[in-house]
């Protein structure tokens, strides 16, 4: 490429000269091609280690001018192609210009501003983000592309410098991180390593510290593993690693590849070797941080944070920490954890105003709500262009119908709805969900106890006593989303939420209130647009309906089914990746019991999409995740438990469901509930915390079991009698409790008890120690996840395909390899998305389309026919392709793949002869797709319209012999039959009963093939051979058979018009089956004596000489009749394809320009028949392939092929000028 001219001062030294003139030299680095010896190892190591631009531009173009010792670099190039363009450029178009000049200054300013008008040309077609990139980055995406063999599609992330462990020695290189690959490169001494493996094939990721590998990175893969060490910052390096790994991760759960960040802001200033894809991670991951951090929307972006101090007047001190600023929050969060967060949502902000600075206060920042509360900020770096920043974001935040200044849901406890409903109207009434509902003002559970006559006692007083401390805390910390969050929150959730204040403090600890204030009627409206549809979730919600919570009084009624199935559907609708996932109709009920059907619709939302996330999609990756997390706490904390659990296997029996339905399943619901406070405002730590402290109290009892159902039963029981003595709500039966026996039934056990037990012994648990093992176990469960489903398609194609295990699995991942690349890589003619349904069989749900399915082919199938490889391949896909919608499944895919290999002879050529009938065939292969039609529209019934192979033959096997004789019955009698047939409900049950029979397909059900079908399959037969040993014998044998085939046919076209003619003279009653039309019998159901008078006619032929084709059109006839079998065989033939002029039929034209005779047909018994007759053809179809080493050579073109020199020094010494 050119490059901006810079200066060289030693043209020669590490650098050969290879060509050179007057003006230009070229130039080849030393150690680059073929020779060098020592001098050039060591200049091809020292480019590697110090990452010189030379590895991958090791050719240059140098401008000279007269006796002057100073040089300038033009271009650069990495193969010899490249650079010797350049070279060619410019003796043509610079060399005879630069000679008029007389001053070699004039040369230099000349060449340098052209060069310079070149690369200011091809710079305007580079995108943004190249633009972006510092040239630095630029040249080592170039670097890693060729070295690599990527294509343009594949983009670099970073490049570091570190050392690759290969055994116990360690290998000094570069390490490139691009979206979708991990790659290494190290060229020492004349040794190189090239490495390269797929995010996707990851299946472990950690950074360790061991005495043979000090601080090093481990990568797994399913063959191998790999470390990396001798970074100069392992921990960004190990974070970045850990992100490209999540995406790859996320590609295969849902199918999309990465998406670059085009709304990122550009850099003041171009930062040094660091890409655009870099800074777009980076800025993600520290979304990811900020939105888990205050339970925001996915929407979110941080747009910066800075330190400062913030005034909390509960406890009259300024608490250090940082302020956040995003699109529609500011957030705030004390460097001392749980001292104080605050959310502030743009949309409650009424005033932003810089205050007073003093030396005790400097640069303040005063923010007013609109439920004045005000809240201030100081120590400020830069408080003028925070003020402006929030200024902007004011201005883009809309204005709401209601604020969190009267929030949603009851704001006292006195039992009164916040706002009375008012009376439906008409238009309300037609809609599935309106404020006349009772659901849609309150919970389930206020609208069941309002007449419940338990209103006093102890528990009543310790209700109340919650009820004081809650409104002691609002008025003290503040109400709604701007309330300050500090360790008393913490104390009074842990001592149990008021259930009265409890649906309005989950929603906002939970982030929901937030989404829901920013969206509304969204719910109301989604309910109208989801409720009436059929779907599969809807079915499965249907079935669970009756199922939640039965025990309790408001889902025993239509009023609770209905607000539960009207949520349920609701998000099943927003979000058809998760649709319904058993457990969340459970979660809902509860939900609905304490909220409004919106409100609990949006925590469920917060619940499925951020707090538990994956946890309810198809295959419950979320919940198997932390399955493995709970597995590795306990051999963490209980080490002695562990080992013995694991021998049981137990843990991976009851995490599920405890994680699932966060212990509403498995415990009271009276206790069960306070566990959900402590989720809502804690997260997925406390679940961790109380599964641990509940299997540390048993352990003893565990520790002394046999068997797992022993364990299920003494976990089963503990839970069972967790009690809440606190409650005031009326006892409701737990189902779980049958689990106890008739023995001494075990002590209860207080909630309240067990929480602080878990927080005094497990309560060190960090919400990122637990992000960081939630990323290797998503690592180890998706991989695992693919495994499985690879095993069960490996199970299912077993009895289907005569390939090995072995050979499924590796076709397995050659055939989602291929799918996967065009997810990435944006290749193919359809949404990678649209080929990919989690919710199809196994076998199903990868497909490629019709170009991937092509390269597949040409690389794996033993058939190779040259240029015509991609036209056969067309034709397979075709065929393989039943339903048509341009996709091939890997259940499609083996079975044509398998006949190829492994069928026998008969198979093979029956799947070759299906290869060249109509339906396969586009019409711009054959040129008489039109006259194809017409044959078979002659030669057969027309009530079989042509379809595909499939169609016709279904079309044949409904047609009977009583079928032909009601058809022969005229009258009314003929009509009084159908109608009786028609009522007959056994004819239907017979016809269900052979749709489902498999078919079984005989060469007779095979159709005839044309003329022009058979011009196709000689084209194929004829490139089939061309790599074959016995190359001249085959083509021998082809001609023969094609001239036999030539002379059948054209005896069987003389018959059929015979017999034709004489049907036509016939009496109308039914002809018998030896006289049949040959249109009938064109599936191979000709009678015997049909048969005789065939063998007949081609005995009386006269078979030395072609007799001439017979062609509808007399006056078209040609008389020049050339032997077919002189054609095919004459030693002139080349292994190219029959071109559109090459004569196939002795007598017949050529194929332009003539008319195809639509007469003209054999049948494949005659094909196969006439193949047999020839060894050479018999031994090349029952020879067996071996796509062993296909599939070998398939894996090995992922790898790098590096570039070699094709010229030698004495062809450079030759050419040089």
């Amino acid at each position: 490429m050119w490059i901006t001219p810079e200066e060289v001062l030693i043209a020669n030294a590490l650098w050969v000269s290879e060509r050179a003139n007057p003006f230009f030299i070229l130039q080849r680095r030393k150690g680059h091609g073929k020779g060098g010896g020592i001098t050039g190892l060591l200049v091809g190591t020292m480019d590697v280690v110090l990452d010189s631009s030379a590895r991958a531009a090791p050719y240059r173009i140098l401008l000279q001018t007269g006796d002057s010792q100073v040089y300038w670099s033009i271009a650069c190039g990495g193969s010899r192609m490249e650079i010797t363009t350049h070279w060619e450029w410019l003796e043509a178009n610079l060399l005879q210009t630069l000679s008029i000049f007389e001053n070699d200054e004039d040369i230099s300013t000349f060449v340098k501003g052209k060069i310079s008008g070149i690369i200011a040309e091809e710079n305007k077609s580079k995108q943004a983000q190249e633009e972006e990139d510092s040239g630095k980055f630029r040249e080592a995406e170039l670097k890693m592309r060729k070295l690599f063999g990527m294509p343009e599609e594949e983009k670099l992330v970073n490049y570091y410098s570190c050392s690759f462990w290969k055994g116990r020695v360690p290998r000094q290189g570069w390490l490139y991180l691009t979206v979708n690959h991990i790659c290494f490169y190290s060229f020492l001494l004349g040794k190189e390593v090239t490495l390269i493996s797929q995010w996707t094939d990851v299946t472990r990721l950690e950074k360790n510290a061991t005495l043979l590998f000090p601080e090093s990175v481990r990568v797994c893969t399913r063959d191998t593993e790999h470390f990396f060490s001798m970074f100069l910052n392992i921990n960004d390096t190990f974070k970045l690693m850990e992100q490209l790994a999540t995406i790859a991760m996320r590609q295969i759960l849902d199918n999309e590849g990465f998406a670059a960040d085009l709304s990122l802001p550009k850099p003041r200033k171009t930062l040094k070797n660091v890409s655009a894809l870099k800074r777009d991670l980076d800025a993600r991951a520290k979304n990811e941080r900020y939105r888990t951090l205050f339970r925001l929307t996915q929407e979110e972006r941080l747009d910066g944070h800075t330190d400062c101090t913030l005034w909390a007047p509960f406890a009259k001190m300024h608490v250090t920490g940082q302020l956040f600023i995003s699109n529609n929050y500011i957030c705030f969060a004390s460097r001392e954890e749980d001292l104080c967060n605050l959310i502030i949502p743009l949309r409650e902000v009424s005033v932003v105003e810089k205050a007073d600075s003093s030396s005790v206060l400097p640069c303040p920042v005063s923010i007013s709500t609109k439920n004045k509360m005000n809240f201030l900020f100081a120590n400020l770096k830069d408080r003028d262009f925070l003020v402006q920043r929030i200024s902007d974001f004011l201005q883009r935040t809309p204005d709401r119908m209601w604020s969190d200044a009267n929030p949603p849901g009851p704001l006292s406890c006195s039992g009164l709805p916040s706002s009375s409903p008012g009376p439906a109207g008409s238009s309300q009434a037609q809609r599935h969900y309106h404020p006349g509902l009772p659901t849609a003002s309150q919970g389930l559970l206020h609208i069941y106890q309002r007449d419940d006559p338990e209103g006093q006692g102890p528990k009543a007083a310790k209700e109340k006593m919650k009820e004081e401390s809650w409104k002691i805390h609002f008025f003290e910390f503040g109400r709604g989303v701007c309330m300050y969050r500090t360790s008393k929150t913490r104390e009074l959730v842990l001592n149990g939420l008021p259930e009265c204040l409890r649906g309005e403090l989950w929603l906002l600890f939970s982030g929901a209130q937030n989404e829901m204030a920013t969206q509304p009627g969204y719910y109301g409206d989604l309910v109208e647009q989801a409720m009436g549809r059929c779907s599969l979730a809807t079915e499965e919600i249907e079935r669970d309906l009756h199922r939640s919570m039965p025990e309790h009084r408001a889902f025993q009624n239509e009023m609770g089914i209905a607000a539960l199935r009207r949520v349920l559907t609701a998000y099943a609708h927003r979000n058809p990746g998760i649709g319904y996932c058993q457990a969340m109709n459970i979660v809902a009920s509860v939900l609905l019991l304490y909220c409004t059907e919106e409100e609990a619709f949006w925590l469920l939302v917060a619940l499925c999409e951020r707090m538990l996330p994956d946890y309810y999609n198809t295959r419950v990756v979320g919940a198997l995740v932390d399955q493995g997390v709970f597995e590795e706490l306990t051999r963490a904390c209980l080490p002695l438990l562990y080992e013995h659990m694991q021998e049981l296997g137990v843990i991976s029996s009851i995490s599920l469901s405890w994680f699932l339905t966060l212990f509403l399943s498995v415990m009271p619901f009276d206790s069960a509930v306070l566990l959900v406070d402590c989720f809502f405002f804690e997260g997925i730590k406390v679940i961790f915390q109380v599964a641990l402290a509940v299997l540390h109290d048993n352990m003893d009892a565990l520790l002394a079991c046999n068997d797992e159902g022993e364990a299920m039963t003494i976990l089963g029981r503990y839970l069972d009698n967790v009690v809440n003595k606190q409650t005031v709500s009326s006892p409701i039966p737990h189902l779980h409790a049958l689990l106890t026996s008739g023995d001494e039934p075990p002590p209860e056990i207080d909630v309240f008890d067990l929480i602080k037990s878990s927080y005094e012994k497990f309560g060190s648990l960090r919400s990122d120690v637990i992000e960081q093992m939630r990323f290797k176990q998503r690592l180890k469960v998706i991989q695992s996840l693919e495994d499985t489903a690879k095993r069960s398609v490996v199970r299912a194609m077993m009895t289907e395909s005569a390939f090995s295990i072995d050979e499924l699995e590796e076709l397995y991942c050659l055939f989602k390899a291929k799918h996967v690349m065009s997810c990435y890589w944006g290749l193919g003619g359809s949404a990678a998305a649209d080929r990919h349904d989690p919710s199809l069989p196994y076998l199903e749900q990868y497909r490629i389309d019709l170009g991937q399915f092509c390269q597949l082919f040409g690389a794996l199938a033993p058939w190779r026919c040259g240029v015509h490889t991609p036209i056969l391949a067309a034709r397979l896909f075709r065929l393989l392709d039943r339903n048509k919608d341009g996709l091939v499944n890997f259940k499609e895919f083996v079975t044509g793949l398998s006949g190829m290999y492994h069928g026998d002879m008969t198979e093979k050529l029956k799947l070759l002869y299906k290869l060249h009938l109509s339906p396969v065939l586009c019409p711009e292969e054959a040129e008489s797709a039109l006259e194809a039609t017409q044959f078979f529209t002659d030669d057969r019934s027309s009530e079989f319209p042509l379809l595909s192979d499939v169609d016709f033959l279904g079309g044949q096997e409904v047609s009977s012999e009583e079928d032909l004789k009601d058809a022969a019955d005229g009258g009314g009698d003929n009509e009084e039959k159908k109608e009786d047939k028609v009522k007959d409900y056994k004819y239907y049950l017979r016809m269900w009963a052979k749709e489902k029979e498999p078919e079984k397909e005989t060469i007779k059900d095979l159709p005839r093939m044309s003329q022009e079908h058979f011009i196709e399959l000689c084209k194929t037969l004829y490139n089939m051979f061309s790599e074959e040993g016995r190359e001249q014998e085959l083509y021998h044998s082809i001609a023969t058979v094609a001239s036999l085939l030539l002379r059948i046919g054209e005896v069987a076209k003389k018959f059929t018009n015979h017999t034709t003619k004489n049907a036509k003279t016939l009496a109308p009653s039914p002809p018998p089956a030896a006289a049949r039309p040959e249109g009938e019998e064109s599936c191979g159901e000709g009678s015997s004596g049909q048969s005789q008078d065939v063998c007949k006619a081609l005995a009386d032929a006269q078979l030395d000489s072609l007799p001439p084709l017979q062609g509808s059109d007399e006056d078209g006839r040609d008389d020049t009749s050339v032997s077919s079998y002189s054609m095919v065989s004459t030693g002139s033939l080349q292994c190219d394809d029959i071109t559109d002029d090459t004569v196939l039929i002795g007598c017949g034209g050529q194929r332009r320009g003539s008319v195809v005779d639509s007469d003209w047909s054999i049948t494949f018994e005659q094909m196969l028949a006439s193949v047999l007759t020839e060894p050479p053809l018999v031994d090349y179809f029952e020879k067996k392939g071996d796509i062993q080493t296909k599939m070998a050579a398939c894996k090995a073109q992922r790898n790098v092929e590096r570039q070699t020199s094709s010229s030698s020094d004495h062809e450079l010494a030759q050419n040089s000028v």
